[in-house]
């Protein structure tokens, strides 16, 4: 019944877009290095940036699997880094536990510091990991978990038990709405 479920979700979801805030930018030129790296990203269908908060987005092709890690990876090698990090998907009817892990359109995401809810159509989820928020929030946030997955970003022990034999090499995103 809980595969049924899985594979439901997955088939009914649709990540949307991603959205960040980039820190170290001084000039307009900083953002075309960022600009210019996110368009060559085969998932991006468009990419737009508000230079007044150095904020980018890019709007993923539809039916698309986008890679978060990728999109961090090319603001890295323009020099920069990712101050915050959010996604957009739209979602089923679904139930969302504090400390729950669940496979949403291939990702593995831990959801961390929410108040259990139901949720459905768009949502935003904000990507907690290290490096896609400042390290002052990193700290903040590992005080709302004791699971090793938050500290290293793959599935360990903790969500093997909760999600079933996953390899624990597979990247688990740490999410929070």
């Amino acid at each position: 019944m809980l595969l049924i479920l899985v594979s439901f979700i997955n088939s009914r979801a649709q990540y949307k877009k991603a959205s960040f805030q980039a820190s170290g930018l001084t000039c307009s030129m900083c953002s075309k290095a960022i600009f210019k790296a996110l368009k060559t990203l085969p998932f991006a269908e468009t990419v737009q940036t508000d230079l007044n908060i150095n904020e980018f987005t890019v709007l993923f092709r539809k039916n698309s699997n986008p890679d978060f890690d990728l999109i961090k990876t090319k603001v890295e090698e323009a020099g920069f880094s990712i101050a915050k990090f959010w996604v957009w998907v739209k979602v089923p009817n679904l139930e969302l536990k504090p400390e729950e892990h669940i496979s949403l359109f291939g990702k593995n995401l831990h959801l961390m510091n929410i108040r259990p809810q139901e949720v459905e159509g768009d949502m935003r989820l904000q990507v907690i990991d290290k490096g896609y928020v400042l390290k002052k929030e990193f700290k903040k946030y590992s005080t709302f978990t004791n699971m090793p997955c938050y500290q290293s970003g793959k599935m360990s022990s903790c969500c093997k038990s909760i999600m079933g034999p996953m390899a624990a090499s597979n990247r688990i995103y740490h999410v929070t709405i």
